[in-house]
């Protein structure tokens, strides 16, 4: 990994259902090397109908490893999440050194990936929070927490989640109760949050996102209907990036989950039709991923890996930032 900056005081911990199922449960056993197909398991939770444009899903991870045994993935650029784990032995990375996490922390949008360790067994949750969720529930621009990962404490930015883990946990393991027990408080927060002036020109720049002809911030701004400036400012705020580099952002994901849907497939093969050639794609890898895709190929990817597949059977997409809202 390169080395980047890690911001490490009492604050800041890094800058840098199956388908058809009643109960909304879904999971999937990765295939993996060294016995991790039976000690890791991902499951994904649709959030209700009315929470549907605020979070595009709560996933919960377990590890069912051995006491010290430690196992490391690499996240990808995505919005914004809630983690909390039961037993705390988690870590992220920045330049190889990980650093521990405390129990509950809020990663704000984020532009390159986070290194992560879990050492020994444990259960993480986690929400992901969608740009009309952020600008809902948060009184801080996406952009200032963007590419940082903070602890959810009462003083803190992600202030209304701070009893979120307390609030999920019961004496036994019970995924679905959680589950439910998250999308409740998700509701009351919504409650309490009145809906903002710019929530349907999010929704509507949200959904452009998704149109892979779009190719440049001129397009965007114009079917959306604004100025170029106007776009900028939304995008700031709710998204945390200017639009140019979303639009990167979301070229490149739609590569990288390709590849990780069926990692068979040679990285040429991969490539979304807006890339000039695989030069192109690398200089993009190389700054979202910090790495070269031969590189990333060469690694282990025992929760992504899993969790992608998993995430397009429950969700309907292989990675948070491509979820439709």
């Amino acid at each position: 990994m390169p080395d980047r900056p890690c911001l490490c005081d009492t604050t800041y911990i890094h800058e840098g259902k199956r388908a058809g199922s009643t109960d909304g449960d879904d999971w999937i056993r990765p295939v993996l090397k060294q016995g991790l197909a039976d000690a890791i398991s991902t499951r994904f939770f649709r959030p209700s109908a009315e929470l549907a444009p605020y979070f595009s899903s709560y996933y919960l991870i377990e590890f069912a490893v051995s006491p010290g045994e430690t196992v490391t993935d690499w996240l990808h650029p995505e919005w914004a999440n809630i983690r909390f784990s039961e037993d705390g032995n988690w870590s992220i990375g920045s330049g190889g050194e990980f650093h521990a996490l405390p129990p509950i922390v809020g990663t704000g949008p984020t532009s390159r990936t986070i290194s992560f360790r879990v050492n020994g067994p444990t259960r993480i949750w986690g929400v992901g929070i969608l740009p009309r969720g952020w600008v809902r529930l948060m009184d801080a621009p996406a952009n200032v927490m963007a590419d940082r990962t903070l602890a959810c404490t009462p003083d803190s930015p992600y202030a209304p989640f701070a009893e979120l883990r307390e609030r999920t946990f019961g004496e036994e393991p019970d995924a679905i109760a959680e589950a439910q027990r998250i999308d409740q408080t998700m509701q009351e927060l919504l409650a309490i949050r009145p809906p903002q002036l710019d929530e349907p020109r999010i929704g509507s720049i949200h959904r452009r996102l998704f149109d892979s002809e779009l190719a440049s911030v001129t397009d965007l701004a114009e079917k959306i209907g604004m100025s170029s400036r106007s776009l900028e400012r939304i995008c700031l705020r709710a998204f945390g990036f200017p639009p140019k580099l979303l639009l990167r952002r979301q070229r490149f994901l739609r590569s990288l989950s390709q590849y990780l849907l069926d990692p068979t497939q040679t990285w040429i093969k991969t490539l979304d039709e807006n890339y000039v050639d695989q030069a192109h794609f690398v200089r993009d890898f190389q700054k979202f991923m910090g790495m070269s895709p031969s590189c990333y190929a060469a690694l282990e990817h025992p929760v992504l890996g899993s969790a992608t597949r998993t995430r397009t059977i429950t969700a309907g997409a292989p990675v948070q930032a491509l979820h439709r809202p």
